[in-house]
C-alpha cells in the first residue's frame, strides 16, 4: 500500500526570496523618495490655489497651453502633466508588471491568486460603495472608478514615516497589488473613458509599436533611437482618442525581463532602474502639483460629505478598499487551503489593506476624465480624492504604529547577518557552509572572551600580591 502523499502547506505572504527581497528593497527606496516628493507638490498645490494674491497665478499657469498645435499637441500645462509625464510613470508600471509576469511573484499561478485576487476586490469594492452611495442620493455613477486606485508612492511615503521597519512581505504585498492596481485602472481608462478612436491614428501608434518591438527583438541599443520614436508613439496614440498613458504601459511591457546568460541584471530592470526616479522624482510631483490644487475651504470640505458623487468617493477610498482588498486575500487563503505565515496576523493585512485606501495619482486622473465637462463637481470629487486619502493614512497609521514592536522585531531577524556575507542569516539556515562559518565565530569569540577573562584574571592576582607586598614593608 503507498504512503499517503504529502504537501506543504502554502503561506500566506511568507518570506520572500532572496533575489526577490532585494529587487523589493531597491524599488521601495526609490518609490519612498518620490512619495515624499509626491506629498511635498500636493501640499505645494493646496497652498498656491488657496492662498489670497496667488490663486490667480495657479489657474494662469495651469491652463496656460503651449505645443505645436498642426501636430494636435497645443495643451495646457495640466494636460501635458497629466497625459505627458504620467505615461513615464505607467511606463515603469508597465515593466514592473512584465517583470512581475515572467520573474516575480505573478510567475507562479498559485502565488499569483493573492495580489490579483486582492486588487480586483480592492477594486470592485469601492465602485460598488461608491455606486450604492449615489443610488441612494441620486447622484452620478460617472465616478464610480474614482476610488477604485492605489497610489503606491504616497501609501510609500506614509510607511517610509511610519512603517520603516514592516516585513518585507508585508511591502512586496503592497507593491504587487498596486502593481497589478495599475494595469487594472489602465484597463478602464482605455475602455471607459474612450469616447471617439481616429483609426488612422491609432493605426499609427500600433506600427510604431511594433516597430518598437522589431528594434528590441534585433538588439538595437540608444537611446537616441527609441527616446524619439517613444515621443511619436506616444502623439499618435493621444491623437487616437485612446489615453495616452496606455502608450507608456505597451512600451513597457514589451521590454525584456529576464536576463541572459552573462547578465547581472535584464534590459527592462536596467531601463527601470534609470527611469523610475524620473517618474517618481519629476513626473509624478509634477502632475500632482498641477491637479491637487483644489479649494479646501471650510464650506468645500464640508460638501465633500453631502454631495453622494464626492461622498462616494471618500466611502470607497476608506470603506471600499479595505474591506475589499482584506475580504479578498482572506477569501484566497480561506479557499485555496492556505495559512498566513507564522509572523503575521490578520490585523496586519488589514492595516495594509487601509493604507491602500490612499488613492491620489491615479484617483484624480480619472477623476478629471470622468467629470471633464462638469469643472466644479472635478474640483470637489478632487478634495474628495484628497480627504479620502488623508482619512485612509491616518487610519492605517494608527494600526500599523500599534504593531510596531512586533515589526522592528521581524525586521531585525531579517536584517541579521552574523557572518558578514551581506546576505541575512535567515536565508542560510539551511547551508551547511553557513554552519560552519557560524562555528568557526562563535569559537573565536569563546576564545577572546577567554582570554580576557584570563587577563582580567592575571590582573587581579598581581593586585592581591602588590598589596601583599606593601602589607611586609610597612614598619611595626
Amino acid at each position: 500500500m503507498a504512503a499517503p502523499r504529502t504537501t506543504t502547506p502554502r503561506k500566506v505572504l511568507g518570506r520572500l526570496s532572496l533575489p526577490e527581497r532585494r529587487y523589493v528593497a531597491e524599488a521601495l527606496r526609490t518609490e519612498t523618495v518620490g512619495g515624499v516628493l509626491l506629498l511635498i507638490a500636493a501640499i505645494a498645490a493646496l497652498i498656491w490655489a488657496n492662498v489670497p494674491g496667488l490663486h490667480d497665478s495657479y489657474e494662469s499657469v495651469s491652463h496656460r497651453h503651449f505645443g505645436p498645435g498642426a501636430l494636435g499637441l497645443n495643451l495646457s500645462v495640466a494636460h501635458w502633466a497629466a497625459d505627458g509625464l504620467l505615461a513615464i510613470f505607467f511606463f515603469v508600471a508597465g515593466i514592473e508588471l512584465k517583470r512581475e509576469l515572467v520573474a516575480g511573484d505573478l510567475r507562479d499561478p498559485k502565488a499569483a491568486a493573492l495580489p490579483v485576487v486582492a486588487a480586483l476586490c480592492g477594486m470592485a469594492a469601492p465602485a460598488l460603495v461608491y455606486a450604492l452611495t449615489n443610488a441612494a442620493g441620486d447622484g452620478s455613477l460617472k465616478g464610480w472608478a474614482v476610488p477604485t486606485a492605489t497610489d503606491i508612492a504616497f501609501a510609500l511615503a506614509v510607511l517610509a514615516v511610519i512603517g520603516s521597519s514592516l516585513p518585507s512581505a508585508l511591502r512586496a504585498f503592497l507593491l504587487t497589488l498596486a502593481v497589478v492596481d495599475d494595469l487594472f485602472a489602465i484597463l478602464i481608462i482605455a475602455v471607459f473613458f474612450t469616447e471617439t478612436i481616429d483609426f488612422a491614428a491609432l493605426g499609427g501608434a500600433l506600427a510604431g509599436l511594433v516597430v518598437f518591438w522589431l528594434l528590441l527583438r534585433k538588439g538595437v541599443r540608444g537611446w537616441y533611437v527609441y527616446v524619439p520614436l517613444a515621443l511619436v508613439i506616444w502623439a499618435l496614440m493621444y491623437n487616437s482618442g485612446i489615453h495616452a498613458t496606455i502608450a507608456g504601459v505597451a512600451m513597457g511591457l514589451m521590454l525584456r525581463c529576464t536576463p541572459r546568460e552573462g547578465e547581472e541584471h535584464s534590459l527592462g530592470e536596467r531601463i527601470e532602474h534609470l527611469v523610475r526616479p524620473l517618474s517618481a522624482g519629476i513626473a509624478v510631483p509634477l502632475f500632482a502639483l498641477f491637479s491637487a490644487g483644489v479649494s479646501v475651504s471650510g464650506g468645500a470640505l464640508g460638501e465633500v460629505f453631502t454631495r453622494p458623487e464626492t461622498l462616494g468617493v471618500v466611502l470607497g477610498l476608506v470603506v471600499g478598499k479595505t474591506l475589499g482588498i482584506f475580504g479578498g486575500t482572506w477569501l484566497t487563503a480561506r479557499f485555496t487551503r492556505a495559512s498566513l505565515s507564522e509572523d503575521l496576523q490578520w490585523a496586519d493585512v488589514f492595516a495594509v489593506a487601509t493604507l491602500a485606501g490612499i488613492g491620489f495619482t491615479v484617483s484624480l486622473l480619472i477623476g478629471e476624465l470622468a467629470f471633464e465637462d462638469d469643472t466644479t463637481l472635478t474640483g470637489e470629487v478632487k478634495a474628495a480624492v484628497l480627504v479620502g486619502s488623508l482619512i485612509a493614512a491616518s487610519l492605517a497609521t494608527v494600526l500599523l504604529k500599534i504593531r510596531n514592536g512586533k515589526y522592528q522585531r521581524l525586521y531585525e531577524a531579517e536584517e541579521r547577518d552574523d557572518d558578514l556575507d551581506g546576505i541575512p542569516d535567515i536565508y542560510e539556515q539551511d547551508d551547511p557552509a553557513y554552519h560552519l562559518r557560524m562555528a568557526a565565530i562563535h569559537e573565536r569569540k569563546a576564545a577572546e572572551h577567554r582570554r580576557i577573562a584570563e587577563e582580567k584574571a592575571t590582573a587581579r592576582r598581581a593586585e592581591v600580591m602588590g598589596g601583599a607586598g606593601e602589607e611586609e614593608d610597612r614598619p611595626a
